[in-house]
C-alpha cells in the first residue's frame, strides 16, 4: 500500500475529551472552527495562509464579533479537517489510500489552491494520486470503494472516474505481464500448466480472470462502471466476462431463499439481479454456463425481476439447454401455480431451443445439403443431451401430486423421436407417475403409456416393465412380444453371415421390422379378445394362484408365459406363412380354439389383480 508523508514538525494537535481539539502551544488560540460535533481551537494565521474559503469566512466573523466559524456538511467529516489543519501548521501527516478521497475534497471545500500558496494540498494530492495510487491495483480499488461516502464532491472531482479508467486498464494487460499482487482463491482450471518448472527459478503464469476477485469487493453500481468500462474496451472475451459476473453474484447472492425474499433485503437483491443480467456478455450466452444462467433466473422470479430481464436470461438460455442439469431446473413454483416447481418455465425453454433447433437445421439444409459437418454432429449430440435432461426432469417433477398429466405429456412430447433413442428414462418417469396418482382413469394410464416405444426398451426396462402391475395389460402384453421377437431375430441374422456379411444386421432389421408389423394388429386384437371375452367376468383373482404368480422371479411369469407362447406360436406362424407365400393355415389367428383362450384368460387372471 502506498502512503505519502507531509510536514515535518511534531504533531501538537490534542484531545479534550471526543468532542474538543487544540493545539498546543504557547499562544493562545483564536478562532474555534466547528466541523460536525468537534470543535476545533485554532490559531487564524497558518489557517489564513492556505485556505481561501477560511479567509472569507473569519473575515465574516470578524464582522459579526465573533470567533466561531460552523462548517456544515463538511466533506469527510473531523478527520478529514485534522488532515488540512495539520497540513496548514506543517504538522506531520500522513496520506493513504483510506484517507486521501476525503482529504482531496476536504481540501477542494477549503480551496487550497496554488494561487495562494505554492505546493498547497491540492496540488500534493493529485501528485500522489497520479504518480503513486493510480499506478496500483489494490490501491486504485481501495481509493474507489472510499469514494462513494464523499458524493458528490468525488464524483465532480473526478476521481471516480480516473480509479475507473486505472482499474480497467489493468484488466487489459498481458497476463505476462503482471507484475502485481493479485488475490485468487479459486480452484486453477489448468494446474499443471501454472507453475513452470526451469532450470534457474519456478515462473508462475497468470490466469486471464486474475482481476475478477479483487473487484468484487465494490459496491453494485461501482461494479458496474467498472465492468462496462471493462467490456468497452474490447480486449476482454465474453468466457472472462461470465466468470467475473458469477463470481460476483457468488460474492453477494445468498443461498437461502428465505433471506432472497426478506423484506429488508428484496429491493437490493432485485437491483444486483438485474445489474448483472445487463452486463451479461452479447455473445448469445457463450461466456456464461448454462448452471449459473438458470441459478440467475430463479433468483430474477424470486425476487421478481423486471420482466425484461427475466426474458433475456430465457433467451441465453435456450440457446445451451443441453449444457444444463436436471437440478438446474428444479425452480420452484411461485402463486398461484399449484405445483412444486415451475414446470410452465420449462417448458416454455424448451420450445426456444427447439424453435432454435429448427431454424438451424433448416439453414444447414438451405447452405450444405450434401456434407455432414463439425456443426451438425454437435447438434446431434445437444439434441440427444436434451433427451437425456427431459426425462430426467419429468422424472423428478413425477412425485408432485399436483402434476396434472397434460403437463406432463406437453413435457414428454416437446423433444423429437430423434432425442430419445433409449425409451428408460421416460419409462421410469412414467411408473413414477402411474405411481404417485392411483387415480387416472384406463384411458388417462393408456394416454400417458402411449408416450413410451416398448420396442426402445433395455433388457432391465423390459424385465420391469414384464412385471409392473401399474401398466396396462396391452403395454405388458407388448413388452413381452417384442422382447420375444428380438430374441429369435438373433439367431436368424447369426445364419446368414455367411451369405453376406455386410447384409447381415440388415437383412436381421428388416425381418424383425417386417414380423413387428405383420403382427401388431393381430397382438392387438387377442388383447382386445382376452380382455372382452374372458377377463371382465372374473374381476376376483384364486388366492392359491395368486400365491403361486407371486413367487415368479423370471421375465416372462409361468401363467403369463403360457398365454404369451400362444400369441407367440400364432404370430410367429402367421409371419412365416406371409413370408414363404404359403396357403397353409394351421397357425393362423381363426386357429385358436376358444377353450385356449379362455383357459389363457383364466390364467392370466391369476396373475393380475385388475385388468387397466
Amino acid at each position: 500500500m502506498k502512503f505519502m508523508k507531509l510536514g515535518s514538525k511534531p504533531d501538537a494537535l490534542k484531545a479534550d475529551g471526543k468532542s474538543v481539539r487544540y493545539v498546543s502551544s504557547e499562544l493562545a488560540t483564536d478562532i474555534t472552527i466547528t466541523v460536525g460535533e468537534v470543535k476545533f481551537c485554532l490559531h487564524k494565521f497558518p489557517l489564513l495562509s492556505k485556505s481561501n474559503r477560511l479567509q472569507r469566512l473569519v473575515s465574516k466573523v470578524d464582522e459579526e464579533n465573533s470567533d466561531e466559524i460552523y462548517l456544515d456538511d463538511f466533506p469527510g467529516g473531523p478527520k478529514a479537517f485534522e488532515v488540512c489543519a495539520k497540513f496548514c501548521y506543517g504538522m506531520t501527516v500522513t496520506l493513504n489510500p483510506y484517507n486521501v478521497v476525503a482529504a482531496r475534497c476536504a481540501a477542494e471545500f477549503l480551496e487550497m489552491t496554488e494561487d495562494i500558496d505554492k505546493g498547497n494540498l491540492i496540488f500534493k494530492i493529485e501528485v500522489f494520486l497520479n504518480s503513486s495510487i493510480f499506478r496500483s491495483w489494490k490501491d486504485s480499488i481501495i481509493v474507489l470503494q472510499t469514494t462513494k461516502a464523499l458524493l458528490p464532491w468525488s464524483e465532480d472531482l473526478k476521481i471516480i472516474g480516473r480509479c475507473i479508467d486505472s482499474i480497467a486498464s489493468k484488466t487489459s494487460v498481458d497476463p505476462g505481464n503482471i507484475t502485481w499482487s493479485y488475490t485468487y482463491n479459486r480452484k486453477l482450471t489448468e494446474p499443471d500448466n501454472i507453475v513452470e518448472e526451469t532450470s534457474q527459478e519456478k515462473v508462475k503464469h497468470v490466469p486471464r480472470d486474475w482481476w475478477v476477485e479483487d473487484i468484487c469487493e465494490l459496491d453494485i453500481d461501482l461494479y458496474r462502471r467498472v465492468m462496462i468500462t471493462v467490456k468497452s474496451k474490447g480486449r476482454m472475451d465474453g468466457v472472462v466476462i461470465g466468470e467475473a459476473l458469477k463470481i460476483y453474484a457468488i460474492r453477494w447472492l445468498p443461498d437461502s431463499v428465505d433471506e432472497l425474499v426478506s423484506g429488508a433485503h428484496a429491493q437490493r437483491y432485485k437491483t444486483l439481479v438485474e445489474t448483472i443480467v445487463c452486463l451479461l456478455p452479447s455473445d448469445n450466452g457463450v461466456g456464461c454456463s448454462c448452471s449459473f444462467l438458470l441459478k440467475l433466473l430463479k433468483v430474477a422470479i424470486l425476487v421478481e425481476a423486471d420482466e425484461s430481464s427475466r426474458e433475456e436470461l430465457m433467451k441465453s438460455i435456450s440457446l445451451k439447454l443441453h449444457e444444463a442439469s436436471v437440478k438446474d431446473l428444479l425452480i420452484p413454483a411461485r402463486s398461484p401455480q399449484s405445483t412444486m416447481f415451475d414446470v410452465d418455465l420449462v417448458q416454455g425453454l424448451l420450445n426456444r431451443y427447439m424453435s432454435e433447433e429448427k431454424d438451424g437445421l433448416n439453414f444447414e439444409a438451405n447452405e450444405k445439403k450434401d456434407k455432414v459437418n463439425d456443426e451438425s454432429l454437435l447438434r446431434s449430440m445437444s439434441l440427444l443431451n436434451v433427451g437425456k435432461l427431459v426425462d430426467g426432469y419429468i422424472r423428478e417433477i413425477s412425485h408432485d401430486p399436483n402434476l396434472s398429466l397434460a403437463s406432463f405429456i406437453a413435457l414428454s412430447q416437446s423433444i423429437p423421436k430423434s432425442a430419445r433413442p433409449n425409451h428408460d428414462g421416460l419409462y421410469r418417469a412414467i411408473d413414477i407417475y402411474l405411481k404417485e396418482h392411483p387415480g387416472l382413469t384406463k384411458a388417462e394410464k393408456k394416454n400417458i403409456c402411449g408416450l413410451m416405444d416398448v420396442k426402445k426398451l433395455t433388457i432391465d426396462a423390459s424385465t420391469h416393465a414384464a412385471q409392473n402391475d401399474r401398466l396396462p395389460l396391452r403395454v405388458i402384453v407388448q413388452v413381452l412380444y417384442f422382447e420375444q421377437v428380438k430374441a429369435s431375430a438373433i439367431p436368424q441374422s447369426i445364419n446368414n453371415i455367411p451369405h453376406g456379411p455386410s447384409n447381415a444386421d440388415s437383412n436381421g432389421d428388416d425381418e424383425c421390422k417386417q414380423t413387428e408389423g405383420e403382427s401388431c394388429q393381430y397382438l392387438d386384437n387377442q388383447v382386445c379378445h382376452l380382455k372382452e371375452g374372458e377377463l371382465c367376468k372374473n374381476g376376483k383373482l384364486n388366492k392359491k394362484n395368486s400365491k403361486n404368480s407371486r413367487s415368479g422371479t423370471q421375465l416372462l411369469p409361468s401363467r403369463s408365459r403360457r398365454i404369451f407362447d400362444k400369441l407367440w406360436n400364432v404370430g410367429k406362424g402367421q409371419a412365416e406363412n406371409r413370408s414363404s407365400e404359403t396357403s397353409g393355415s394351421s397357425n393362423s389367428p381363426a386357429s385358436i380354439v376358444p377353450g385356449d383362450t379362455k383357459s389363457s384368460g383364466s390364467s392370466l387372471r391369476h396373475r393380475r389383480h385388475s385388468i387397466s
